[in-house]
């Protein structure tokens, strides 16, 4: 009983996180969906790739605001308001600076232009930052498709274990039920080899039979509602998977070094590594940059009218509120501070050098993942030869003990432990299918295969 319990649970074990309750379904047409075309449909509808096209967009804008910096800047202002009159020369007026007993009105315009000429790294080195940090974003994405992908191909493997195990379940009830009815026969003609207990014993394990295949009903229609879920569709969709049986793998597996060597090349985390370490030491570069000064080229146009005050053009004298000149010159910006642009210096080169820290550790332990999807499926490829072994001689034990029982020479016992052993061996081979499928997925995301690849 203790078997039949452990098939059930695996069974509920395929039913994965949902968002949320089913809905009852209308009555539709039902539409299969294979593997492939779960993961299309996963990585077409997937919200996690929606927000990492969004970062590689953001990314995208800082690399176009630091581009932007290397064209002309111009900033104008423009001013209306009240002013004292001032008429006569640049000699003599009637008309004093504090009188306020007469007024008029004056209107300025004021434009100024700079067109940064060398930065000494300030623009560059922001913007070879932000090329790499857009190759990291979009690293970052191809890590999440691989991670839909895994996730798509649990829910549809879920799927098919839930049904194989919901079958052994089943084989399990109609070959109780078959000895029940036989059992009872025996009974009935006082065979010495049947009792009452036995009835009972059948009946009290048919029982828990019948729960543990309501449990694989639910299992696979949760793990079935998971897999709707993923792909995008609505609750009341009605879907199917193409595949009919949980069967193996024929695909040759290949040396571990091989694996190893892949997910160096191909990893989307040692790309993020990569060219996250070149945005860093472009960061620290652009923040060194502000020890010197900027020169630019600068211009400035400025105009002023007042009704009532006198233009001078004597250029020793100016007048804010009636005048217009125009200039240009070359210029240089020079911030000098205490401490401050040290500690920026310090605090990009920190990052940077946690940046290499990560990259340590992942070049230590993604290996090890590699290693143990590998080792996974090794042991997956062994555990199903061993339980088809095991099923199938405990498949033989159930017939031979239901024939000594049909012919009343043979104890119940032997029959209930023969399904028990049947049940736990062919549920188990069907978990090591699974386990296999399981390891294979694991095997091609540690490596950074990308969906639909293979």
């Amino acid at each position: 009983m203790r078997t039949l319990r452990t098939v059930a649970l695996a069974c509920c074990l395929t039913a994965l996180p949902l968002s949320g309750v089913l809905a009852a379904e209308p009555e539709t047409a039902t539409k299969t969906f294979s593997l492939d075309e779960c993961i299309r449909g996963a990585l077409a509808t997937a919200p996690e790739l929606g927000e990492s096209q969004a970062d590689i967009e953001l990314a995208q804008s800082r690399l176009d605001e630091a581009k932007g910096y290397r064209f002309p800047q111009i900033e104008m202002r423009g001013l209306v308001g009240p002013v004292p009159e001032a008429r006569g020369n640049q000699i003599s007026s009637p008309d004093g600076v504090n009188d306020t007993d007469s007024f008029t009105w004056f209107a300025r315009a004021d434009a100024t232009l700079v067109q940064p000429l060398y930065t000494f790294g300030k623009i560059s080195e922001s913007m070879k930052a932000a090329t790499h940090g857009i190759e990291v974003d979009r690293a970052k994405k191809d890590q999440r498709r691989n991670e839909v992908a895994l996730q798509t191909k649990e829910y549809y493997y879920g799927v098919l274990l839930a049904r194989e195990l919901k079958e052994v379940v089943k084989e399990v009830r109609e070959n109780l039920d078959k000895a029940r009815t036989k059992a009872q026969e025996l009974l009935d003609k006082a065979s010495p080899n049947v009792d009452e207990l036995d009835i009972y014993k059948l009946d009290a394990f048919n029982g828990e039979v019948g729960k543990y295949l309501a449990e694989a009903d639910k299992g696979e229609t949760l793990a079935l509602s998971a897999l709707r879920t993923r792909i995008g569709l609505p609750p009341e969709a009605q879907i199917d998977v193409a595949t009919e049986r949980l069967v193996p793998d024929e695909e040759t597996v290949e040396d571990l070094p091989v694996y190893i060597d892949e997910a160096r090349a191909k990893r989307p985390e040692f790309k993020q590594l990569k060219e996250g370490l070149k945005a860093r030491e472009a960061l620290v570069e652009a923040a060194k940059a502000a020890y010197y000064p900027d020169i630019f080229l600068a211009g400035l146009l400025s105009g002023a009218y007042s009704p009532e005050r006198s233009r001078i053009d004597n250029p020793f004298i100016t007048d804010e509120f009636n005048h217009f000149w125009s200039g240009i010159a070359l210029g240089v910006k020079w911030k000098l501070d205490f401490g401050i642009t040290g500690s920026k210096v310090a605090g990009e080169r920190a990052q940077y050098n946690r940046l290499l820290s990560t990259k340590a550790y992942a070049e230590n332990n993604i290996p090890l993942q590699v290693k143990k999807a590998w080792l996974d499926l090794k042991e997956s490829e062994k555990s199903i030869d061993a339980t088809r072994d095991a099923y199938t001689n405990a498949k033989k034990w159930i017939v031979s003990a239901m024939a000594n029982f049909d012919f009343g020479v043979g104890p119940g016992k032997e029959l209930f432990d023969g399904l028990q052993n049947y049940a736990r061996m062919r549920g188990g081979y069907f978990q090591s299918i699974y386990n296999q499928k399981m390891s294979k997925a694991n095997l091609d995301y540690a490596v950074g295969a990308l969906p639909l690849e293979k």
